[in-house]
Parts: structure tokens; C-alpha cells; sequence
């Protein structure tokens, strides 16, 4: 196993959150090493909650890009050459060292992110750690196949072989299990990879990169970028030696990356606008329960929240009285590092104003606000943004057509499932949506006719299980290709065929 590489440690500043200069941070990891940016530039990470810089991140641009890509390309033919077992005991290694080091991988969460430590950030933490195990499960299990020939003197073989390097993009929201559900599998594969993280988190991402450093990798099979993504990973999407590219994020962002990357294998995780359709046999109290996690949930800031709540008009005052209840009840929005706290600030400026604009449009249009409806002012930062409710969502308002990342529930009553089948239908996304019915032969219709890549029976739009394929519906603006468990790994091999003439 090659000698541990030492681990960059972050400085703590208390200060302003404007990026300033500072020393060249070693927080990129290529080819085995701690290293700079090219140029030495840095960017500051921030606390979401207080405002105060926590660390200098290395700036890296698309020079310290291509050293990766070099890196990885030199890497990739031995790692994919190594037995499926080796490969299966690294990434249980590397599991290991998350687990041991769950403490400070939650608290760096919590503070580079601004989930709430007890509520939400260890639970990230430990789903990250199921990621590598079940990465490492996997792995000895990739099979080909011994398929006829015409020819009774001939053999065929077909193999599972390995892409080569694999660009992994990832976004802010959920700054573990998205790199993870990704990284994992195109390890246990045998693929060396290219990470570039989301800016905004990046701090998070060099203290996983640091466990992932330690489970004993080669050089260069594992490398880390951070810096900009329209220099990082443009150049990491468009050089011809990436074999893959995976790709969590925006719509926008994904097309661009699609454009440039084209002719590689693709898997695209986009945008959603999931609804949570409650009907009226529904249990009214467990669809409520449901939408607490669905839209406040991480502020709101996942692709599979509940960005539209369709409800029976014919029990929609009754839904709305109690969720109004439990909201005021048991949403507390404050210091996410604070025990009681279930919801922190959102992370970052460009999502509390478009939240902000969405929410002011549509009652402007028509709304009726219910609950919250703006920042929190006494919090301590402006990206604390209120637990909000709103009734009477249409389809003219931005906020039941977009993407929010928000915590907001927007209601909009409905007669009945085939009104709310053609909302969706009419959607540009298809990523999750749920529905609520005490009928369990008319959930499964709706939800066979749903237009999404996964459907919830009487559970949440969060709801989602990493070993099961997750993914948008073709034809919409929510992704391409499958992610999880065994579903990941088939997309980032691809089939060799060898025929062997016995003759």
C-alpha cells in the first residue's frame, strides 16, 4: 500500500466573506500529492450561517485541470487491471476512515455548507459511508458473459472493462453523497477519476478527499480540482482522454456539459420540479409528515424536494390547516449547529434571492402566503430564509414552473389524479414525484403513468434509496442514465467482446 500522503488542514478565519488573497493552499490532491494551484491563486470558503471565512481553498484552473487528467491517464490501465477484491478492500478502507472521522466530517458540513449538525449533517456522513461499502460490495460482482458463437469452433467472451478516466462534476447541496454515489462506483470499476466539486463546498469535498486519499489509492488513480467550473470542469468535460463524464447539477449547466463532452459516455443527474400529489383518499396526516421532509428537508435544496403540492380540493383546507399547524410547531429555523435546530440558512446568496423573487412574484400574481414569506432578519446572516406556505399556486408563477431550492411548499388544489397527471405531463422535468392514496391499485397506476424516473407511493419526494436506480425520464430536462448500486457501474464499464478460434 503506498505511504499515506499528509493532509492539508484548513485554516479557521474569523473575518469578512469577501474573497481576498492569501498563502497557496495544498488542498488539491493529484497524482498521490497535496499540491497548490499552478498559480497559487485562492479562494476563500465561507460559513453560510455566520458569514465568516473558515478556510483558503487552492484556485485551480484548467492547467492544474489537465496535470489531473495527465495524472489519471497514466493511472487508470493498472488500477483496471487490479483484482476486483483489491479494489473492493480500498474502498472499505476508505469507508473506514470516513467512519472514524464522522465527527469533523458532519461539523465541516455543518459549516461549509449550513445543514443543521443533529438534524441532517451526520446523517449525510453516514450515507456517504454506505456509498463506499456498497461501492465495495459491488465491485467483485461486475460479470460479463459467455455468449454462443456461430461457429462450434470458436468461443465467445465478453468482459465488463473499465471506461479509463472518469470526470466527476458535482454541486453544492449535498456536498458528500452526490461526489460519493458517483466517485465510489467508477473506482470499484477500475476507472482512475477527476473531481472537481462545487466551489461553494469545497471545503467539504478536501476533507473527503482526504479519506479517499487514505484508503491507500495509487497515485493518480484518485485526483481532486478545485476552482471554477467554467475552467475546471469545462476543461476536465472537453479533453479527449476523459472517457466519462459524471455530472450532478443544474439543467443549465448539464446541457453545457453535454456540449462539450459530446461523444463520451454520459450521466447527467439535472434539475426536478417534483410534485407531491395528495388525493383524496389520502391519509391527511402522513401527507403532511411528508411534506415537512419533502420541502424543508436541507432548506429545500435538493432536486427531489417537493417543488409543487397538488391537493384534492375536496380535502385541501383540512391539509392546509394542519401542515400550517406542524410547521409553526416543529420547523425551527436557527443556528444549525444548535441541537434543536431543523433547519439552517440556504447556502449562498444567488439561491436565497431567486427563493426571494419566486415567492414575491407569486403572491404578486395571486398567491395566498400562509406562513413565512421572507428572510429571517435576526439570525445572524441574510441567508436564513423562513419556513414558507403558499395556496393558490397557478401555473403562470415561476414558482410551480422552476426549480426554487427553497424552503417553500406551494399548493395548488386539483380535481382529481388525472389533473394532476397532466401537470406533470406538461412539466419540462421528470426526475421524482410522490403520491399519496389510501388505494394502493390506484397509486400504482398513477404512478405508472407518471412521467418521472421514479415515483413515491405514500412517501416524500426526499424519499430515495442509493442502491436502487435514480434518474430522469428521457426526454425531459431532469438527466440521462441511472445512478445507484450496481445501476452506476454498468453505466461507467463498458462490454469488450473477444472471440477465441479454437480451430
Amino acid at each position: 500500500m503506498p505511504s499515506k500522503p499528509a493532509v492539508p488542514v484548513a485554516t479557521d478565519h474569523v473575518g469578512s466573506a469577501t474573497p481576498r488573497s492569501a498563502p497557496s493552499a495544498p488542498t488539491m490532491f493529484i497524482d498521490g500529492a497535496w499540491t497548490a494551484a499552478a498559480d497559487g491563486a485562492t479562494f476563500d470558503a465561507t460559513n453560510p450561517a455566520t458569514g465568516r471565512v473558515i478556510g483558503h481553498i487552492a484556485a485551480g484552473g484548467r492547467a492544474d485541470a489537465a496535470r489531473a487528467i495527465d495524472a489519471a491517464s497514466r493511472a487508470a490501465g493498472a488500477w483496471g487491471r487490479t483484482s476486483p477484491f483489491d479494489r473492493a478492500a480500498t474502498l472499505e478502507r476508505v469507508a473506514a476512515t470516513i467512519e472514524a472521522r464522522r465527527d469533523d466530517l458532519a461539523r465541516a458540513l455543518t459549516e461549509d455548507q449550513g445543514k443543521p449538525l443533529h438534524a441532517e449533517a451526520y446523517g449525510e456522513v453516514e450515507e456517504l459511508i454506505l456509498y463506499f461499502r456498497m461501492a465495495a460490495a459491488e465491485a467483485p460482482r461486475i460479470e460479463g458473459m459467455l455468449p454462443p458463437s456461430v461457429d462450434p469452433s470458436k468461443r465467445v467472451l465478453v468482459y465488463r472493462v473499465p471506461k479509463g478516466v472518469v470526470g466527476v462534476i458535482t454541486p453544492w447541496n449535498w456536498p458528500y453523497t452526490m461526489p460519493a454515489e458517483l466517485i465510489a462506483p467508477a473506482l470499484a470499476a477500475g476507472n482512475a477519476v477527476v473531481w472537481n466539486p462545487a466551489r461553494l463546498t469545497s471545503q467539504c469535498a478536501v476533507a473527503l478527499a482526504a479519506c479517499i486519499a487514505e484508503g491507500g489509492l495509487p497515485p493518480g488513480v484518485f485526483n481532486l480540482v478545485t476552482g471554477p467550473g467554467d475552467e475546471v470542469g469545462d476543461e476536465i468535460a472537453a479533453d479527449p482522454r476523459v472517457a466519462a463524464i459524471g455530472f450532478i447539477g443544474s439543467t443549465r449547466t448539464g446541457h453545457r456539459i453535454a456540449e462539450r463532452a459530446a461523444g463520451k459516455e454520459l450521466l447527467l443527474e439535472m434539475g426536478g420540479n417534483g410534485p407531491l400529489v395528495i388525493l383524496d383518499d389520502a391519509d391527511v396526516e402522513a401527507a403532511v409528515r411528508a411534506t415537512i421532509t419533502a420541502c424543508f428537508l436541507n432548506a429545500g435544496q435538493s432536486c427531489t424536494a417537493g417543488e409543487r403540492v397538488l391537493v384534492d380540493r375536496s380535502i385541501h383546507d383540512r391539509y392546509l390547516e394542519r401542515l400550517v399547524e406542524t410547521v409553526r410547531g416543529e420547523v425551527r429555523l436557527g443556528d444549525p449547529l444548535d441541537g434543536a435546530t431543523t433547519m439552517g440558512p440556504l447556502n449562498n446568496e444567488r439561491t436565497a434571492a431567486k427563493t426571494e423573487h419566486q415567492v414575491a412574484e407569486a403572491i404578486e400574481r395571486g398567491a395566498t402566503l400562509h406562513a413565512g414569506g421572507q428572510r429571517a432578519s435576526n439570525l445572524g446572516s441574510p441567508l436564513f430564509f423562513q419556513p414558507t406556505i403558499l395556496d393558490r399556486v397557478t401555473e403562470s408563477m415561476e414558482i410551480a414552473r422552476e426549480e426554487t431550492f427553497g424552503p417553500v411548499v406551494p399548493i395548488t388544489a386539483i380535481d382529481g389524479a388525472d389533473e394532476a397527471l397532466a401537470i406533470i405531463d406538461g412539466s419540462p422535468y421528470g426526475l421524482l414525484t410522490a403520491v399519496f392514496t389510501s388505494d394502493l391499485a390506484r397509486g400504482l397506476r398513477f404512478a405508472e403513468s407518471a412521467r418521472a424516473g421514479w415515483v413515491n407511493i405514500n412517501e416524500g419526494t426526499n424519499y430515495w434509496e442509493s442502491h436502487l436506480p435514480f434518474g430522469g425520464r428521457a426526454g425531459s430536462q431532469s438527466g440521462l442514465g441511472r445512478v445507484g448500486g450496481r445501476f452506476s457501474i454498468e453505466r461507467l464499464t463498458e462490454l469488450k467482446t473477444i472471440v477465441v478460434n479454437l480451430a
